[in-house]
C-alpha cells in the first residue's frame, strides 16, 4: 500500500520544482569563468584550485600572506583592480535589497513569490537611482 511519486504530485527535485511551480525555470549547474572574492576568503591552496579547474581568480591577498610571499621571494598573485571594484557595485547591490526586511528574512516561502519580491524591490531601486 505504497504510494507512487505521480500521486504525491511530482518529486524532490528540478521536476518536481517545476510541476509545483509553473514559469520557474532551474538553470544548469556551470562552471563559472572568473571568481572574485574579498581576502576573508582567500586560503592558501584555494587559487592553486581554481587555476587547476581553469577559472580565473581575483582575490587579494592579505597582508600577512603578502609579507610571507617577500620574505620567500615569491611573486605575488596578480589583481585585476576593475574586475574586483566591479564586486564592490554588486555588494551594495546586495545591500540595497537586504534592507527589505521580507527579503532579508526570506519571509515569502515559495520561490515564485520570492522572485517576484526582489524583482520589485530592484525595479523600485532602479527607480530611485
Amino acid at each position: 500500500m505504497g504510494c507512487d511519486r505521480d500521486e504525491l504530485g511530482g518529486g524532490v527535485g528540478a521536476e518536481g520544482e517545476q510541476d509545483r511551480h509553473p514559469g520557474l525555470h532551474h538553470a544548469r549547474r556551470t562552471r563559472p569563468d572568473h571568481v572574485v572574492a574579498d581576502k576573508g576568503l582567500l586560503v592558501p591552496h584555494l587559487p592553486r584550485l581554481l587555476r587547476r579547474r581553469g577559472i580565473k581568480a581575483t582575490i587579494p591577498e592579505r597582508a600577512d600572506q603578502l609579507a610571507g610571499r617577500r620574505r620567500r621571494r615569491e611573486r605575488p598573485c596578480r589583481l585585476d583592480k576593475r574586475a574586483y571594484r566591479q564586486r564592490n557595485v554588486v555588494e551594495r547591490c546586495f545591500h540595497r535589497l537586504k534592507q527589505w526586511r521580507g527579503i532579508a528574512t526570506r519571509y515569502d516561502k515559495r520561490p515564485d513569490c520570492y522572485l517576484a519580491a526582489v524583482t520589485l524591490a530592484s525595479t523600485l531601486i532602479w527607480l530611485e537611482s
